[in-house]
């Protein structure tokens, strides 16, 4: 890892696989999932060359290269270039978090310090569907969910908040075939292991909630 250099930006990674690290923009930095890329994140959502910075004289762009996830900047899809501001936060398909620190607040830090980080709000919760990872804050769900955990998850994840009858849920974990099969006890077993597995990546939230007579929702706070 290189230290900061005067009048040096820098890209510090946070809430993500890379977390801890940080790379000096002094030129241009590409980013995405193949390994030619400056800044490699070697998740699914992420689009092979994702995004770029380029340092240019009057500061640091960036810019997203097509990606299909999107590249967000403080919280807002990119639709167009755009230059950076000390602590702004790049993220990278929901996947990575990136805060930007410029030349100016690097100059007066020791490698020790740490710069500031305004964090984007996102949801506490996060599910990355092409690679089947689960983020609770900065906390990976490992080892990953079961195939019927995921589902079910996934399922109420969709919804964004909005209630999903048990059988909508039986139909998305076990198929057409198979649901009308399922016990309220099978289901209900299910249901617990789910929410056994999110308490062990934090034991002081209800992520799944329950809707007596009508089925259960996903509590999922912006963090």
């Amino acid at each position: 890892m290189e230290s900061i250099g005067e009048e040096t930006p820098i890209l510090m990674a946070h809430r993500g696989p890379l977390s801890g690290q940080q790379w000096m923009i002094r030129e241009s930095l590409v980013i995405g999932r193949d390994s030619t890329c400056d800044i490699v994140i070697p998740d699914r959502q992420v689009s092979r060359h994702h995004a770029r910075l380029t340092f240019l004289k009057d500061g640091v762009y960036l810019e997203d290269l097509g990606s299909k996830n999107g590249t967000h900047h403080n919280g807002n899809r990119l639709t167009k270039k755009v230059i950076l501001q000390d602590g702004d936060i790049v993220q990278i398909a929901l996947a990575q978090d990136f805060t930007f620190v410029s030349a100016d607040a690097t100059m007066p830090l020791k490698e020790t310090q740490k710069p500031r980080e305004k964090k984007a709000p996102q949801p506490k919760l996060r599910l990355l569907k092409h690679s089947r990872q689960i983020w609770v804050g900065d906390v990976e769900i490992n080892p990953p969910l079961s195939v019927a955990q995921f589902q079910m998850l996934e399922t109420l994840y969709e919804q964004e908040g909005r209630v999903v009858s048990r059988k909508n849920l039986a139909l998305a974990v076990w198929g057409e075939d198979e649901a009308m099969d399922v016990s309220d006890q099978a289901l209900d077993a299910l249901i617990r292991r789910l929410r056994d597995r999110l308490a062990e990546a934090d034991p002081k939230h209800e992520f799944i909630i329950t809707v007596r007579g009508h089925g259960l929702r996903l509590d999922n706070p912006l963090d």
